[in-house]
C-alpha cells in the first residue's frame, strides 16, 4: 500500500471540504490575556483571543502564578513518576481535598486531562461491573464516547437532554440490571444546559448512578463554582462529578470526585490512571490556589457574565445570529465550512482577532460556527473591534443577518 498517498488523499478531502485545521502559532504574555503574540514564520504580530478555554483569565492570576512559582522552587518541575511509585506529590493530596470539598464529596481523583479522567472512568466502570448498561446523552463529547465505546458494554444513546427518552430506554431493563447514566451541564458547542434535575429523578427512579461531566461549568457556576449542580443544589444526589482544572481554573488536568470507595475502585483499577505519569507538582499547587480563590471570590464569575450580556447585546444590535442558550458560550451561526473558515482567517490576518471556525466533525454540517468565549478581561474596545469586524465580515458573505 502506498501509505503517503493514502494520507494525501484524506488530507486533500479535508482542504476541499474547507474542513483542515491550522494550527494559530501563539505566545500568551503574563498580564496581557486575551491579548497575545501570533507567529507566522518570521512575522510576530498582536491578536486577541476571542476562543480560549481560560474562561476567567484564572492562567493570568498571580496568586496561581505566585504558588506555581514556589512549588517550582520547592519540588523541581515533574512529579518523577506516577501516583503509585514515587509520583504522589503533596501538592496532589491537598488538591484531590480541595475538589472533594469543592463538589461535597468524600474523596476525589487528579489525571492528567479531562479527557483521560471521563476516558479512564467511564471504561473502567463500564468494563468492571457486571452486565453494566450506560445510557450516554447524545451530545456528550468524545472523551465520554471514547470511554463508553473503551468498556465494552452494552450502551443506549437517549436524545440529547431528553430525559423522557432517557426513562423510556431505561424501562426497557429489568431493576436488577446495573446502569449508569452519563451527561454533561453545559454542552461546550451549542452552550446548553442539561436539565439536570430531570435526568437525575429518572436515573434515581431505575437505580442508576449518575456521572456528570462539569467541565465547561466549574469555576462558573454557583457559590463557590462547583458548578451547574452547586448553582441548583443538586450535587449530593449526584454519584461522580468530573471535571477539568484546564479551563476555567486556568492551569491543566482532569478530575473526579465521588465516595471514598467509589474514587478508590478507579484509582486501583484505571489503567489510564495507573500508568500514567503524575501532574508536575507546580500545576497542582496551581490549580489548588485557583480553586480557593474562586471558592471566596465571586467577582471574576460577575464580570464574566457582565461580558458575555455585553456581547450579546452588541451581537443583537447588529443582527449578526448566535445560538441562544443560558451558558456562557456565544456560537455565531455561519452554516458553511468554507465561509467559516474564511471568516476565521480575515479576522486573524486583517483584524487581529483570533477566533477558531467550528466545523464538522465537531458539530454537523450546516451548523459550521465560530464559538466566541468572551472573558472578564475583554475590553470595551476589544467588543467594538469584534462587533464591527464580524458586522463588515457578514456583509462581504452575503451571509443573512437577524431579524430582531
Amino acid at each position: 500500500m502506498d501509505f503517503e498517498a493514502f494520507f494525501a488523499t484524506k488530507l486533500d478531502g479535508l482542504h476541499q471540504e474547507g474542513r483542515y485545521r491550522i494550527f494559530a502559532e501563539l505566545e500568551r504574555r503574563k498580564g496581557q490575556f486575551p491579548s497575545a503574540k501570533r507567529y507566522v514564520g518570521d512575522k510576530v504580530s498582536d491578536v486577541t483571543v476571542w476562543c480560549s478555554n481560560d474562561y476567567l483569565g484564572m492562567g493570568q492570576n498571580e496568586k496561581v502564578l505566585a504558588a506555581m512559582h514556589a512549588a517550582l522552587d520547592e519540588c523541581g518541575a515533574g512529579a518523577g513518576g506516577t501516583r503509585n511509585i514515587s509520583g504522589t506529590n503533596h501538592h496532589h493530596v491537598l488538591l484531590e481535598r480541595e475538589l472533594a470539598d469543592l463538589h461535597g464529596k468524600e474523596a476525589a481523583l487528579i489525571f492528567t486531562s479531562g479527557y483521560v479522567s471521563n476516558w479512564a472512568s467511564l471504561s473502567t466502570l463500564g468494563a468492571n461491573i457486571p452486565g453494566v448498561v450506560i445510557f450516554s446523552d447524545a451530545g456528550n463529547h468524545a472523551s465520554m464516547i471514547e470511554g463508553v465505546r473503551h468498556a465494552r458494554c452494552e450502551k443506549r444513546i437517549f436524545k440529547h437532554n431528553d430525559y423522557r427518552d432517557l426513562d423510556r430506554l431505561m424501562s426497557e431493563y429489568p431493576a436488577s440490571t446495573p446502569k449508569i447514566v452519563a451527561f454533561e451541564s453545559v454542552y461546550s458547542m451549542d452552550g446548553d444546559i442539561a436539565p439536570i434535575a430531570e435526568i437525575l429523578a429518572v436515573a434515581e427512579k431505575h437505580g442508576a448512578m449518575t456521572y456528570l461531566d462539569e467541565v465547561h461549568a466549574v469555576g462558573m457556576y454557583g457559590p463557590r463554582g462547583g458548578g451547574i449542580a452547586e448553582r441548583e443544589g443538586l450535587m449530593q444526589r449526584i454519584d461522580i462529578i468530573e471535571g477539568t482544572l484546564g479551563k476555567a481554573f486556568g492551569v491543566i488536568g482532569g478530575y473526579i470526585t465521588g465516595t471514598a470507595k467509589l474514587i478508590d475502585f478507579i484509582r486501583s483499577f484505571a489503567s489510564g490512571f495507573i500508568f500514567t505519569t503524575a501532574l508536575p507538582p507546580a500545576v497542582a499547587a496551581g490549580a489548588v490556589a485557583s480553586i480557593r480563590h474562586l471558592k471566596a471570590s465571586d467577582a471574576e464569575r460577575m464580570a464574566h457574565l457582565a461580558a458575555v450580556k455585553k456581547v450579546r447585546a452588541r451581537l443583537d444590535a447588529i443582527g449578526i445570529p448566535y445560538m441562544p442558550n443560558q451558558s456562557h458560550i456565544v456560537p455565531v451561526m455561519v452554516g458553511d465550512a468554507s465561509k467559516c473558515k474564511w471568516i476565521s482567517d480575515i479576522l486573524l490576518d486583517e483584524h487581529g482577532i483570533y477566533v477558531q471556525p467550528i466545523n464538522y466533525p465537531t458539530v454537523p454540517r450546516k451548523t459550521e460556527r465560530l464559538r466566541i468565549t468572551p472573558t472578564p478581561l475583554h475590553s470595551d474596545a476589544d467588543i467594538d473591534r469584534l462587533v464591527g469586524a464580524l458586522s463588515s465580515l457578514w456583509s462581504q458573505c452575503a451571509l443573512a443577518r437577524a431579524v430582531a
